[in-house]
């Protein structure tokens, strides 16, 4: 099953073809992993970014939306809901969703993939300690542990404002207590792969420590996608099609199995449902005739149905794999 809304990438053998050379037939497990992506809205414009997030935004969830998705969950087995976005926290439900996830008893773990920056502003000054009061897991960005690498990727300042973030959830026990797990990514700084991602950490763990008595708990490592702003990046730097190549020569088998797209359902913020929250931004949503909807799902048919690929497909299998929770091989 290939989608029809992929951008127009220059690769000499395209994804669905390398996985048939490979006898992998990728299709759906079991769904354990809710990944909702709140809305664009966002305080700050990356580079790398593959939601072309920014402040002038509009879209964003409404409550009306929540309440329909929290009423699907209530009736599965799903066990862990990934808030992204944009911003998660600027969304005006912010608040009234997690209270609404908290009260769900089979979901063991809800994820914040949190920019820092945003525990800063105005008007959020005492979200950390909301997240922290809701045990609520904190996925960090932060590019890199040196101010210039950081500030080129996602604006000026970014780095200072990502420190004093990290200072901030030290204090209030994440990163430094088991039941506040606080994890960083790490987002390559150009047209290239990321490193290994354990020595990454221990260097990461090494320099924050050192320079700025930052503790957390784990570092992932995630490839950036050919889409969006990053490939708009790459095409204006000349380098699409260098880049597409070497995702495409470091394809590994290994990974193919832990793809995020097999136990992760993506949903939009009106609702929307797609295979990954990389799909998502490229319009490739489920349809049965029409487009389909979380409450139109029985999350118990869809083990098994084929997963919709592309050629930006190739940026989760190269090297070490990469998804939402860091390396995959």
């Amino acid at each position: 099953m290939t989608g029809s809304h992929f951008p127009d990438l220059p690769v000499r053998r395209s994804f669905a073809r390398t996985l048939a050379d490979h006898g992998f037939s990728l299709r759906r497990a079991r769904t354990e992993i809710l990944q909702l992506n709140l809305g664009k809205l966002c305080n700050l414009t990356c580079v790398h970014c593959h939601v072309n997030a920014g402040p002038k935004r509009k879209e964003i969830i409404t409550r009306e939306t929540i309440d329909r998705i929290l009423t699907w969950l209530a009736d599965t087995e799903i066990h862990t809901v990934d808030l992204t976005g944009g911003a998660p926290e600027m969304i005006p439900d912010f608040r009234y969703l997690l209270e609404g996830l908290r009260r769900i008893p089979q979901i063991e773990t809800v994820i914040d993939r949190c920019n820092l920056t945003i525990l800063l502003e105005p008007g959020h000054e005492d979200t950390a300690e909301f997240l922290a009061a809701h045990r609520i897991k904190i996925v960090a960005s932060m590019p890199c542990y040196e101010p210039a690498n950081v500030n080129a990727q996602r604006g000026e300042g970014v780095f200072d404002g990502s420190i004093a973030g990290l200072q901030l959830l030290n204090r209030l026990g994440y990163g430094r207590r088991d039941d506040l797990i606080l994890d960083l990514v790490y987002n390559p700084n150009g047209g290239f792969l990321p490193p290994d991602q354990a020595e990454l950490e221990a260097e990461y763990k090494r320099e924050l420590k050192e320079h700025f008595d930052i503790d957390f708990h784990q570092l992932f490592t995630i490839t950036n996608m050919p889409i969006a702003r990053f490939s708009s990046w790459l095409k204006r730097s000349g380098k699409l099609e260098d880049y597409m190549e070497t995702l495409l020569e470091a394809f590994n088998p290994s990974s193919v199995e832990g793809l995020m797209c097999r136990n992760t359902l993506s949903i939009g913020w009106e609702g929307e449902v797609f295979d990954c929250d990389f799909n998502q931004q490229l319009g490739m949503q489920w349809k049965n005739g029409n487009p389909l909807f979380l409450w139109d799902i029985d999350p118990g048919q869809v083990v098994n149905r084929p997963i919709a690929v592309g050629d930006h497909c190739f940026g989760c299998t190269a090297g070490h794999g990469s998804s939402c929770g860091g390396a995959l091989a």
